[in-house]
């Protein structure tokens, strides 16, 4: 895909990746084998029919390819982005043992991105109203999915979030330079198409319990409220002052868009020498949006080395790109 110039983007949050065009994307799905028995489909962890929906993006038919493509996933756009495909999809890909895998991930996006463009969302059919009513915690990826795939089937579906944005992780988590707040948008508006109703500033436990939302009608409660609680490393400095766990750091940033300063007057350090410690993904949003904001000098500090490292490998170069060093075989006492 192309990407834009690493010393350009490095100073603002505007989106890195510009997908594929759509010369490109047709090029790309010709390479599909259209295997008999698809390993890509059992490296999907919502299996949804790769050779399908390749083969309408070959042919010029990219609406029917994303319909192929919700018959599985109500996100395209977002997985299209922020998907692991390298361990998943691609990395199943019988292409890829003697070749570069089919990039999958980057077709999904496009026909997504290519909907986007005509801004004709098409609502699928969707079964009768059976009557039954489930609640929702959390308005994740975890809690969206469920809705859209249980209010396609006919359940009254209600999402309860406790922030005041619907989201969850794919809002106050991942930056807009990997994943733009609009995309997001879209795609949680696709949902409430499909009759989803969606309550924020609710928190479970606090505004009602399990107990009261089943004494309301609900008949069955589905809790995916993520997993938001920083894993302590358990060294001495940890409390000290301008010591941020990822989760904190990426919230005032995305969620109450600190990136937008001086519109958003949301307090963060910004710091001319930065240590982000592991090497995740988590890890590569944290950096690469600590140089966004300014600082000289931003460090990745891992205890294995770089081939063990778990972050997506175009996360990791995108990050060498933007002047991000690497320290490996390090463990912070």
């Amino acid at each position: 895909m192309r990407h834009r110039n690493p010393m350009k983007r490095s100073k603002d949050f505007k989106e890195v990746s510009l997908g594929l065009t759509e010369r490109q994307a047709v090029k790309e799905s010709n390479r599909c084998l259209q295997c008999k028995k698809p390993k890509c489909v059992e490296g999907c962890p919502v299996e949804i029919n790769i050779p399908g929906f390749i083969s309408f993006v070959k042919e010029g038919d990219y609406l029917s390819g994303l319909k192929k493509i919700k018959e599985s996933n109500n996100l395209p756009a977002i997985c299209g982005r922020v998907c692991p495909q390298e361990t998943q999809c691609e990395g199943r890909c019988i292409l890829g043992k003697k070749k570069k895998p089919v990039s999958i991930g980057a077709i999904e996006r496009f026909v997504a991105d290519y909907e986007s463009l005509l801004d004709r969302a098409e609502v699928p059919v969707i079964s009768s109203p059976n009557g039954h009513r489930v609640a929702v915690v959390g308005s994740g990826p975890a809690g969206l999915t469920l809705a859209a795939d249980l209010a396609r089937l006919g359940y009254d579906i209600t999402v309860f979030e406790a922030l005041h944005e619907p989201g969850g992780v794919l809002l106050y988590g991942i930056p807009e330079f990997r994943l733009p707040k609009k995309i997001l948008q879209r795609e949680v508006d696709y949902i409430k198409s499909l009759g989803v109703k969606i309550i924020v500033n609710w928190v479970i436990g606090r505004t009602q319990t399990v107990g009261e939302l089943l004494g309301e009608g609900f008949e069955a409660v589905f809790i995916g409220v993520g997993a938001g609680s920083p894993k302590f490393l358990g060294i001495p400095g940890e409390n000290l002052n301008n010591v941020y766990f990822a989760s904190e750091f990426l919230t005032r940033i995305n969620l109450m868009k600190a990136y937008l300063f001086p519109k958003y007057d949301t307090p963060i350090k910004k710091a001319k020498r930065v240590a982000v410690i592991g090497g995740g993904n988590v890890a590569m949003d944290s950096a690469r949006t600590a140089i966004r904001l300014g600082a000289e000098k931003v460090y990745i500090i891992y205890r294995r080395t770089e081939h063990e490292m778990p972050s997506r490998r175009e996360e990791v170069e995108n990050a060498k790109e933007e002047g991000i060093e690497f320290y490996f075989l390090y463990d912070p006492k």
